[in-house]
């Protein structure tokens, strides 16, 4: 097959997507490799003037690459948008931990799955190539997964597959053979009902669908490094914040999707209580957490959340 004039059949298409449904998929699509339009570049450009990004300085960087994904892979043509459940109803859940960090770090688990679905992808067009992206490249991963017809946006900036709800990593897959895209999904936004907005603790969620991380909780207990700002109160958890998505009406009723092992509750995690993690040791710290993306916060930033929390708590209990 000649990539330069050819795009790959249907039948291709579709062996590719089932291969990523027995991969452990819940959603996939793909979406033809173009500019990101002008009014999301736009408001993205607004977004990181008014310094909604807080202290995320990485996400100012490469706009030419997270304005055009084809700067990524030379050649790309289309892009394989992949979600993967990491809860369903039978989950188990910590009180103090976000959902998705439960299991195994999601960067590691994704990438040595799709791996051998990339290699599948190059090997059935000869001399064709691949690169896969995990949330590590300038990729404006909800707005192409809407573009593969995966889902929409909701009003909590997840992207949210009908019957399914917005607990789902993404993943993409960069290719540089044309394909007739999925997308996008003729439905486009959420019920309106404003729960997240309203249930949002500092007021991060504008009603029109904006979000600022320097109120975000999810922000300031994961990548905020040093002390919280001054009247900073956490609801409990000390690794992120999973409200927006608790209040959802859909996520309250999703499927029995599938979760790969992987992204199982690790036994080690949830058997640790507020106490001990307010006095782990760096030791402690890497043999729970080395396979988990609570790595991100670094065991200082999980120390001063959990102290928080505890002095919280202690306050309540003398009160």
């Amino acid at each position: 097959m000649n990539s330069a004039h050819c795009q790959c059949s249907d039948k291709i298409a579709d062996a590719i997507l089932s291969e990523a449904q027995s991969l452990g998929a819940c959603a996939a699509g793909f979406a033809k490799i173009e500019p990101v339009d002008s009014v999301n570049r736009s408001l993205y450009t607004r977004w990181i003037e008014e310094g909604r990004q807080a202290g995320m300085q990485y996400l100012e960087k490469y706009s030419d690459v997270r304005d055009n994904p084809a700067l990524l892979l030379d050649g790309a043509q289309s892009m394989l948008c992949l979600a993967f459940a990491y809860r369903n109803s039978s989950t188990q859940r910590h009180p103090l931990f976000a959902d998705y960090a439960l299991g195994e770090d999601y960067h590691d688990v994704l990438r040595k799955h799709l791996a051998p679905l990339a290699e599948k992808m190059q090997a059935t067009v000869e001399g064709s190539q691949t690169r896969i992206c995990i949330d590590t490249a300038p990729l404006r991963e909800r707005y192409w997964a809407a573009r593969a017809g995966l889902g929409f946006v909701g009003r909590n900036n997840h992207l949210i597959i009908p019957g399914i709800g917005s607990r789902v990593f993404l993943a993409e897959i960069l290719w540089t053979e044309p394909v007739a895209p999925s997308g996008p999904m003729t439905e486009t936004k959420c019920c309106g009902c404003g729960k997240c907005v309203q249930a949002c603790p500092y007021g991060a969620l504008g009603e029109d669908g904006s979000i600022d991380c320097r109120r975000c909780l999810s922000y300031l207990t994961i990548e905020h490094r040093g002390e919280l700002p001054s009247g900073t109160h956490l609801p409990g958890r000390i690794y992120g914040c999973d409200i927006c998505q608790d209040v959802c009406p859909h996520n309250i009723s999703t499927s029995d999707v599938h979760v790969l092992e992987e992204f199982k509750a690790s036994e080690a995690l949830m058997r640790l209580n507020l106490n001990e993690i307010a006095n782990m040791t760096s030791d402690s710290f890497r043999a729970i957490f080395r396979r988990s993306a609570v790595r991100r916060a670094k065991l200082e930033g999980l120390l001063r959340n959990a102290h928080l929390v505890k002095t919280e708590n202690d306050n309540r209990k003398t009160s």
